[in-house]
């Protein structure tokens, strides 16, 4: 029994070795993986100790409004001003706006349809603002000052390629009457918040904004299509249908910059911009584009200004009513040049006798329809899904509940839910 365990004792030393090895490396990894995310946490708070750093020395040298207008320009809150950034106060000071970088390479069908737009406006009724004298509550000239001189579009007549509105047309798997989907999505969760106030120019649009911005952009030159808060975006949904067209009701959250430097921003934020549109399912052709701010409430748009350097501590509210904002195609989308029987090709505005070529379309009549009504409930419930449970005034709830044999839930609300209380 001695001489076996003499044998066995060297092979029970090289597995304890082997086993302190295996400890020691496991024990190595472990600090490495601990050591990562406090490197990280080291080198996070260094930074995070040189920005405030920099912050405070920015406060001394700017003062608090100064640097709240250097942060409205620096996008990337960096501290520093890229040519980039700074680009808006050169256009500012010199006068000269350079071409605008446009992302996506558009490809112009000369036989293509063109669609032409009318914007009109009335604006802003100031008195239907609680708050619109000045030197009430923090309200100045300069406060307003976009405000007061916004009196009419930008840009009263504009012209479009059919092919541009295909941004409106369904995704594959939405092609039944009331489907709804996203043109814009949304950006805005529990946990990105709000966008900022403090901006004065609108991001470069992309994808399917391009459009939307080049239609706002005929009301004023600044539109955000991206609102700071939710709602948030565009929706349609398809109204009525056949082989061949498509009528698309869609809603668009955004809003208008107003004020430029060295006044602060003033932001105006229609209750909601709504619409609808028919176009042929392959976009080549639009029989009608009509894009508007509902004027059926007493108060319909929300207006936010800055008064101070500080966002949260020196905004003003106000709420107020405009009577008219809206798109409106003239007529169906025309091709500009056409070819006879005979091969020869005309240019459609002038015609072989100098007069422009009258265009006769075809009626067109749906193989399946919703109602306006109910196709614009389908966008509200897709922006707000809390509509999916009916929300009923007092005489129609007992009537509803008695009809159901079913309790009444009331809520008291100072305002709306939706719209902004527009």
């Amino acid at each position: 029994m001695a001489a076996d365990v003499d044998q066995t004792a060297p092979e029970d030393g090289h597995r304890s070795r082997c086993s302190g090895s295996r400890v020691s490396r496991v024990m190595w990894t472990l600090l490495m993986v601990a050591a990562v995310p406090l490197l990280a946490f080291g080198i996070k708070y260094y930074q995070d100790a040189q920005f405030l750093k920099r912050q405070e020395e920015s406060v001394r040298s700017l003062g608090a409004e100064g640097l709240f207008l250097f942060s409205s320009l620096d996008t990337d809150h960096d501290l520093y001003l890229s040519p980039e950034e700074f680009k808006p106060i050169a256009e500012k000071l010199t006068g000269i706006t350079p071409p605008v970088d446009v992302e996506e390479e558009v490809i112009h069908d000369p036989n293509g349809e063109t669609l032409t737009l009318e914007a009109k406006m009335q604006p802003l009724i100031l008195d239907t603002m609680t708050k619109s004298k000045d030197g009430f509550l923090g309200v100045s000239h300069s406060s307003l000052a976009g405000l007061r001189s916004w009196k009419s579009p930008a840009v009263p007549s504009s012209s479009f390629s059919a092919s541009q509105f295909k941004v409106f047309l369904p995704p594959k798997k939405k092609v039944e009457v009331g489907d709804t989907w996203w043109v814009i999505p949304s950006e805005l969760n529990i946990f990105t918040g709000y966008l900022p106030n403090n901006r004065y120019h609108p991001p470069t649009p992309k994808g399917k904004e391009v459009l939307i911005h080049s239609l706002l952009s005929m009301f004023h030159p600044r539109p955000f299509i991206k609102s700071r808060f939710a709602p948030q975006g565009a929706v349609a949904c398809i109204r009525a249908s056949n082989d061949f067209y498509y009528d698309i009701v869609f809603r668009i959250h955004a809003e208008f910059q107003l004020n430029e430097v060295p006044d602060f921003p003033f932001w105006f934020t229609p209750g909601q911009m709504t619409g609808n549109i028919v176009l042929s399912k392959d976009a080549s052709h639009v029989r009608h584009f009509h894009l508007y701010v509902p004027s059926n409430r007493s108060l319909n748009v929300d207006m936010e200004w800055l008064y101070g350097a500080s966002e949260s501590s020196n905004m003003e509210v106000d709420i107020g009513y405009l009577p008219q904002l809206e798109l409106q195609s003239t007529g169906p989308s025309t091709p500009s040049i056409i070819t006879d029987e005979e091969g020869n090709i005309i240019d459609s505005r002038t015609g072989r006798s100098g007069e422009p070529i009258q265009f006769v379309f075809e009626d067109i009549h749906w193989n399946a329809e919703i109602s306006r009504k109910e196709a614009a409930h389908n966008l509200e419930v897709t922006f707000y899904p809390f509509k999916k449970v009916s929300y009923l005034p007092f005489s129609e709830a007992f009537e509803r509940a008695e009809a159901d044999k079913k309790l009444v839930h009331s809520i008291l609300l100072w305002g709306a839910l939706d719209d902004q209380s527009c």
